[in-house]
């Protein structure tokens, strides 16, 4: 059954129009169940966390061009920065938040200088932070459990007294002790905190443990949940989805997965993931997820791997030679078919090379107007399939050049213009 279609409440200054439903339904099999959310809101970090990631840097023109294509997309949420970290990091923020029609979110710790720059440089979110795991209260801090939650329930209390929408993060929540966990939870919510994130710090939470971690935090606070997911065992992703699935309205995701070590739950993953596999609505305009991952891979520096899923090169392209020939008559065959490179901004690719088939050689031949017989398209076929496996890269010139060796003869330019 595909979920009904139920429009996200947005923090929105004005509000994005929704993306028209794609109408792809899911293939009916042994996973065609779609209906365990009905909306996932999406809190974009790259710019904070994303920025965190060692040797990355966003000038503020990077940090404008990023914001901008997030807010032209309709994500709901944009952590712009961390405002006291420097004065050109509050000038970026306080120009973010003037300039887009997102909910700009800036960070700060239980300090109070942090909490006012984050307040002065105009957001309409503050998040603030601190942490609830005993290694780090004890040797981070060098605090007390009590000086936490004091610290804590001040904080949210000066944000929400300003007028502005709080979120509270328990730092290294999946490490922390419980009881206290929930303690903190409860005392923030008093205070009267919008949000509460739970955070995976250290990328230590398997899906079906936080999956139950949220559950229970959703039952101790009136508070709306979000989740923030790190990718040390290759679980953030799927982390965030099993947050969502127990009750959080909100994760935190950045592009590429950019961030602390080794990045956050993917901005491009999370959300083809609710519009996809779950049939759920975001809001974002998705096909313009390779753009923003392109732009994002030139300003941060950080190569995106081939094989990353929706916005690596071979993410919609195919060599195998059963994959191609499936691909050719039905891209249906050997892609998810619930995502297709359209709905990202993509194209499909046929890549020639040591695992190529005739389908594809032939279907490339005839692309560049060659008319190849069954005996000339195995030829060229061979020839590709020797020069791959010397791990060379096969061009279209190299088609070509195979092609004119093999004597295929070519249609004359009348009829390639018919």
């Amino acid at each position: 059954m595909v979920a009904p279609r139920v429009e996200t409440q947005c923090l929105h200054k004005t509000a994005h129009p929704l993306i028209p439903i794609r109408g792809v339904e899911f293939f009916q099999g042994t996973l065609d169940s779609t209906d365990e959310i009905e909306s996932a809101r999406v809190f974009d970090t790259t710019l904070r966390d994303g920025e965190q990631s060692p040797g990355t840097s966003f000038s503020y023109d990077d940090k404008r061009q990023i914001a901008s294509v997030l807010d032209q997309m309709g994500t709901h949420v944009i952590e712009a920065g961390f405002p006291v970290n420097s004065d050109a990091e509050f000038e970026a923020v306080r120009d973010i938040a003037s300039a887009t029609s997102s909910t700009t979110c800036g960070l700060a710790r239980v300090v109070d200088g942090d909490i006012e720059a984050a307040l002065d440089s105009g957001v309409e979110m503050v998040h603030t932070f601190v942490s609830t795991s005993d290694v780090q209260i004890e040797d981070s801090m060098h605090a007390t459990r009590e000086e936490v939650v004091q610290r804590a329930v001040e904080s949210v209390e000066r944000i929400t007294e300003a007028g502005v929408t709080c979120m509270f993060s328990p730092m290294d929540a999946t490490r922390t002790d419980e009881e206290y966990l929930l303690e903190v939870i409860e005392a923030v919510t008093e205070a009267g905190t919008d949000w509460i994130n739970v955070p995976d710090t250290c990328g230590v939470a398997t899906p079906g443990r936080f999956r139950a971690m949220i559950e229970k935090v959703c039952a101790h606070t009136d508070a709306r949940v979000d989740v923030h997911a790190h990718d040390d065992f290759g679980l953030a992703t799927a982390n965030a989805l099993a947050g969502i699935e127990a009750g959080a309205a909100q994760a935190q995701v950045s592009v590429n997965s950019i961030g602390e070590r080794a990045g956050n739950a993917a901005y491009e993953e999370y959300v083809m993931a609710v519009e996809s596999l779950y049939q759920c609505d975001t809001g974002i305009d998705t096909t313009r997820i390779a753009e923003l991952s392109e732009i994002v891979e030139e300003k941060s520096g950080m190569d995106t791997p081939g094989n990353k899923p929706v916005v690596g090169d071979n993410a919609f392209s195919h060599e195998s030679g059963i994959h191609a020939a499936g691909v050719i008559e039905n891209s249906d065959t050997f892609e998810p078919g619930v995502m297709t490179p359209e709905m990202v901004g993509a194209e499909r690719r046929l890549v020639m090379g040591k695992h190529t088939g005739t389908h594809s050689v032939r279907e490339r031949l005839v692309e560049r107007g060659f008319e190849p017989t069954d005996d000339q398209v195995r030829a060229v076929t061979r020839r590709v399939k020797d020069y791959g496996a010397e791990k060379r890269r096969v061009t279209v010139d190299d088609l070509e050049r195979f092609a004119e060796e093999a004597g295929i003869d070519r249609q004359s330019q009348e009829e390639v213009r018919v």
